[in-house]
């Protein structure tokens, strides 16, 4: 036997059925992508619900990992209840299923053909709606080279003694077969790969289904890898929600192995006159369906498990407007008023933004960084949910008093979404500093946190004198203003002098100067929110 025509077929194979995989996933994605995190947010508000969106979602993204990680990413931006990820992350356990669905039928032979299709969507079309179908298409076709590919390499295999002996005693011992699974799926971190492989095994006889079944069960158990890895370091809110996919595949599987004749049986009336890949398919949707129906009545218990196990305050924020009410539209005052609070609130996470940007610089704390993105993030979605209200209340009618008001917060808002960039600014400042590894001096270092600690009070004071109208906060405002510019000055006058002793590189320089320049402008927005509030008065 050419034991390196094996190898390679087989890794080769592999390598290529991964990558139809995504990049047929990847197509999906671009083509569908912006409007999933929508749909996910919006179409999760029960149970039920939020399963249906998850088995979508993963169908059309063909990437159950993408689905979590996208839920994970609703939850830390408060767009989404752990609740309700537990629903997607079930629902994307079904919607993965489709891969083998796919695998289930025998198209081999025509995988180049249908390569070449893509290939013509990719290179002779120049929208890029039809690049992406192309890609669609050329990853789909790919998945099937690789099958084909995997499945010659491994024909020799059934001549060979010791693996056909191999496999029989995996069909006798079926906990051994469910560990082979988990760890070929550990190793691979796909399970869509290592079902494929499964499927691509059996159809060429080497393994039963009853031998075939443990292994796939064993696939799902070891495809939670990517989840826990993916959580590693990460927020309270992504590793319950990990922990969560964990307890649905490992109970899953210890309840199937427990009823494995039960199983068996129902998938071979299933799976009646179709191939032994499609048999594996219908094995694959009827463990995570199944799974489903028991623990969707359980998910409140499963919530209170994850949180228990992992405790700790997940910070949610609230990612939308909380005072905006189009019901009170027909009393424009009373609207402003509303909106006034809802600009107030806004100002407020653009200042944590803010706090957390300047943390990071110098903590090089990545969680930070999340924090200030998502804040600011934030930031910009209160922006157009405020105008278009403002804008609204504008149209209803107010009077010359209240218009010249609406004007001037209008503006503020403007004001607070720049607050807002300029937090954003600095924390790319901060992942630019630690990608190149640049070191400020103690003395610069120094220096830009006083300039920090004065922005940090502007902003602050600004934010009460809007809030309780408070006159002498805004004059405070404007004397940390003009502290910042003289600050400035003098900073930029001391940071050309370390230029001429050399004791400061031109890439930590550039960067220093950049925070300086956010830091002013923060200060001049802070100021020009002072000045509505007198004007106001």
């Amino acid at each position: 036997m050419d034991w390196q025509d094996v190898l390679f077929k087989f890794i080769g194979g592999l390598g290529i059925f991964l990558f139809g995989i995504k990049y047929m996933s990847d197509g999906l994605q671009k083509s569908a992508g912006d409007k999933m995190r929508g749909i996910l947010e919006k179409y999760t508000s029960n149970p039920i619900l939020a399963v249906l969106v998850g088995v979508s979602v993963t169908i059309l993204i063909q990437s159950s990992s993408g689905t979590t990680v996208m839920a994970i990413g609703l939850v830390n931006a408060g767009l989404m209840t752990l609740r309700q990820a537990i629903g997607v992350v079930m629902g994307a356990n079904i919607g993965t299923t489709m891969t083998a669905f796919i695998v289930g039928i025998k198209i081999e032979e025509y995988a180049l053909p249908i390569i070449a299709v893509g290939a013509f969507f990719l290179f002779f079309l120049n929208k890029k709606r039809y690049q992406y179908i192309g890609q669609i298409i050329f990853g789909f076709g790919t998945l099937f080279l690789g099958l084909s590919t995997m499945s010659g390499g491994m024909k020799p295999l059934r001549e060979l003694p010791v693996f056909t002996d191999f496999m029989v005693e995996l069909s006798h011992q079926p906990v051994f077969g469910l560990l082979v699974g988990t760890v070929f799926t550990l190793i691979v971190q796909s399970s869509s790969a290592t079902i494929g492989i499964l499927q691509t095994i059996a159809d060429e006889g080497m393994i039963s289904l009853e031998g075939a079944l443990p292994i796939l069960f064993g696939d799902n158990i070891g495809t939670t890898i990517t989840a826990v890895l993916a959580s590693i370091g990460a927020t309270v809110a992504a590793k319950r929600t990990a922990l969560v996919h964990v307890i649905f595949n490992v109970v899953g599987a210890i309840i199937f192995m427990i009823l494995l004749p039960v199983v068996y049986n129902v998938v071979l009336w299933l799976g009646q006159g179709v191939n032994i890949r499609m048999q594996i398919a219908y094995a694959h949707g009827v463990f995570n369906f199944t799974n489903t129906l028991i623990f969707l009545p359980l998910i409140p218990v499963l919530a209170w498990i994850v949180t228990k196990a992992i405790p700790g305050k997940m910070e949610e924020i609230e990612f939308k407007a909380i005072y905006l009410d189009d019901r009170l539209l027909a009393t424009p005052a009373m609207a402003l008023s509303q909106a006034q609070h809802e600009i107030v609130r806004m100002g407020q996470y653009a200042h944590q933004s803010l706090k957390d940007a300047t943390g990071f610089f110098f903590s090089k704390d990545s969680k930070k960084a999340e924090l200030a993105f998502q804040k600011e993030e934030l930031v910009n979605e209160l922006n157009r949910k405020i105008t278009d209200y403002i804008v609204k209340i504008h149209q209803n009618g107010l009077s010359a008093g209240e218009s010249e008001s609406a004007t001037g917060w209008f503006q503020t808002v403007s004001d607070l979404e720049r607050i807002g960039d300029h937090a954003e600014n600095i924390a790319e400042l901060g992942e630019f500093r630690i990608t190149n590894k640049l070191e400020l001096s103690a003395e610069a270092a120094e220096e830009l946190k006083e300039m920090i600690m004065v922005a940090d009070q502007a902003v602050d004071k600004a934010l009460n004198a809007l809030e309780h109208h408070d006159i002498e906060a805004a004059k405070e405002v404007l004397i940390l203003e003009s502290k910042l510019d003289e600050l400035e000055a003098k900073c930029r006058k001391n940071h050309l002098q370390r230029l001429n002793k050399h004791l400061c590189s031109i890439g930590t320089g550039s960067i220093y100067l950049d925070l300086l320049t956010n830091l002013e402008r923060i200060g001049d927005h802070s100021k020009n929110i002072a000045q509505f509030v007198l004007h106001e008065k």
